[in-house]
């Protein structure tokens, strides 16, 4: 077992002891402190006496300018509880607000300026959500002595693993089979399964599953204008049509131009046929009957025979 694969221990305290409240994550043996506040939690957010000291806060909502997509701001202060109050009230977006210092206020302006320019910088490689950021911090902000540049990027390795388990997975790099398109398919998926749907129509796609991301890839179909009245994805299909990623085919149909991730196989099922799906049964292996569902099914059976 390398490093990479030890388990780690994240404590999520419940501040005032309900599930929808103010929340506090730590790892085990790490002076960081993270909180997650909503729009109703946020003044118990700002009162936390922690936020008086050096750290970096998040903001993060909704994005009005992409169906499904995600707006985020990145900041860092020597007061966090003042500087996030300001930059929240100059935001209407934002749902989730995180604030991280540490618990022995170990940290300079220097560093969580460090951090604050790493993040936009990582979050602007897996172009995951929008930045509301106006500009990237100068590079001169990220200058630090070498073993100081070390521990802030073991801080950073930290909030990688944190930030997800509270909801916010703007780190998360993209899978290969999005990013690696200048790799043919076959490379690019291989060790993966290949699911697909045939439809009557006519209409193929082909999708791979990476990382728990179900990607359906470039070359695949969508139908049109099939007058379903009930679409629960169609915003998010009218946004890839605005994105570019689907554009008008032949007969009628869309062709996706680049492979899109999707949250799960049904949505990625109601976008190519049009309407609401079952993507469980809809994914069929390639070339074969089995449905995606059986092949969940199966690996849970194996993961239960390995425990």
């Amino acid at each position: 077992m390398t490093p990479e694969t030890l388990g780690r221990t994240i404590q999520l305290f419940l501040v005032d002891g309900t599930p929808t409240g103010l929340r506090k994550a730590t790892i085990h043996g790490w002076t960081g402190l993270t909180f997650v506040a909503t729009g109703t939690t946020f003044a118990a957010l700002t009162a936390r006496q922690e936020l008086d000291r050096t750290g970096i806060y998040i903001l993060s909502g909704p994005d009005a300018e992409a169906v499904g997509g995600t707006r985020t701001y990145i900041g860092s202060a020597n007061s966090v509880r003042e500087r996030i109050k300001q930059s929240a009230a100059q935001r209407e977006f934002w749902e989730t607000a995180i604030a991280v210092t540490t618990s022995d206020d170990d940290l300079s302006k220097g560093h969580v300026e460090y951090l604050e320019a790493r993040l936009i910088q990582m979050a602007t490689q897996a172009n995951r959500v929008t930045l509301d950021n106006g500009t990237s911090p100068a590079g001169q902000r990220r200058r630090l002595p070498e073993a100081d540049q070390a521990n802030m990027e073991q801080f950073l390795a930290n909030l990688k693993i944190i930030l997800p388990v509270v909801g916010l997975d703007l780190l998360k790099p993209q899978p290969r089979a999005v990013t690696q398109t200048a790799t043919p398919v076959a490379q690019r998926t291989s060790g993966e399964i290949t699911f697909e749907i045939r439809h009557k129509s006519g209409v193929q796609a082909q999708a791979v599953e990476e990382d728990g991301e179900f990607i359906v890839l470039e070359g695949s179909q969508s139908l049109k204008d099939t007058g379903y009245v009930q679409q629960s994805y169609g915003a998010l299909k009218e946004n890839l049509v605005k994105q570019g990623v689907l554009q008008p085919g032949v007969d009628g149909r869309y062709t996706f131009v680049k492979p899109y991730s999707f949250s799960s196989p049904s949505a990625a099922a109601a976008v190519v046929l049009d309407r609401n799906s079952n993507g469980l049964s809809e994914w069929k292996v390639k070339g074969e009957k089995r449905t995606y569902n059986d092949v969940k099914q199966a690996r849970i059976a194996a993961d239960g025979v390995g425990a």
